[in-house]
């Protein structure tokens, strides 16, 4: 299959690229800078450099490339740290724009199919890990709503092709992410800022997201969630985070906001046999030691 891989240089697509090459896909890669382009070259991918929110660019870039399928793996979460009301924007934007303008690039290229990454905490409240027919939050307030938005937009585009897998990805972590020694996590534990509450979160490994991205290719249209199989409340987690990242444990607290409930897994392992090759935060997280 010939795939046009947009966040190509990502936590996630960075790990997806050789997975794709592995299994004999044809690849065209994107990033937004000459030197993400070598690299993905290097690699042995077809590389564009490429702004998503160049509408213009973006149809050229995917006439050009004539894909069987797009995988979208876009984000702009990077910047948390410094900016986090910015960057949750700025992700939120690439959500809507970016996502509408691969979708119109891809009609007009008559490309059928599209896997796209979306989150599986925009969910309204419950008390149960919250399943892929659970509505998404229509009622959050700012900044959340902001996110929500965003997703809800990528969902919509995303479904306008003929062949639509949306993956719901759990909290990632390992790598890459906010979730790894020296990341966001770890500095925010070490400054104190993080609660063990009874917020409840479903994590991912991103390797997991990457293969989780790969077997979808041959999936049949819908949205998953693809999570690990314990959901947990952070009275659990953040302790176990805390000791492999080397930081102080807080004390626990009560209370959680009702949309932090985490997600149910049960469709990808009974409809799409896919399981998580890290069943449980818990042995990932020490593995982060």
């Amino acid at each position: 299959m010939r795939v046009f891989l947009a966040g190509a240089t990502g936590a996630i697509g960075r790990l997806l690229l050789p997975l794709l090459l592995t299994a004999g896909h044809q690849v065209v890669a994107c990033s937004r800078s000459e030197e993400g382009t070598r690299a993905l070259r290097e690699q042995g991918a077809e590389a564009v450099r490429l702004d998503v929110f160049d509408r213009t660019a973006v149809e050229r870039a995917m006439a050009a490339a004539a894909p069987d399928a797009v995988i979208h793996q876009l984000t702009a979460l990077s910047g948390f740290a410094p900016g986090p009301v910015q960057a949750l924007a700025e992700n939120a934007r690439i959500r809507r724009e970016g996502t509408r303008n691969l979708v119109d690039a891809a009609h007009q290229a008559k490309v059928r199919r599209i896997v796209a990454q979306s989150i599986s905490w925009a969910y309204q409240g419950g008390d149960t890990p919250a399943t892929e027919t659970t509505p998404l939050d229509p009622g959050t307030e700012q900044p959340r709503a902001t996110t929500v938005g965003g997703v809800r937009a990528l969902e919509e585009a995303a479904a306008e092709l003929p062949e639509h897998v949306v993956l719901r990805y759990g909290t990632l972590y390992g790598p890459g992410t906010w979730f790894a020694k020296g990341a966001l996590m770890a500095e925010r534990l070490h400054r104190g800022e993080l609660a063990a509450s009874e917020a409840v979160s479903s994590f991912l490994h991103v390797e997991d997201a990457a293969r989780a991205a790969l077997a979808a290719l041959d999936w049949p249209s819908g949205t998953v969630n693809v999570v690990d199989d314990e959901p947990a409340p952070a009275r659990l987690w953040v302790p176990a985070l805390a000791a492999a990242v080397g930081a102080p444990t807080p004390p626990a607290v009560a209370g959680r906001a009702a949309w932090e409930r985490g997600a149910d897994g049960a469709l990808a392992r009974t409809a799409h046999g896919w399981r998580p090759t890290r069943a449980s935060w818990r042995q990932g997280f020490a593995a982060l030691a």
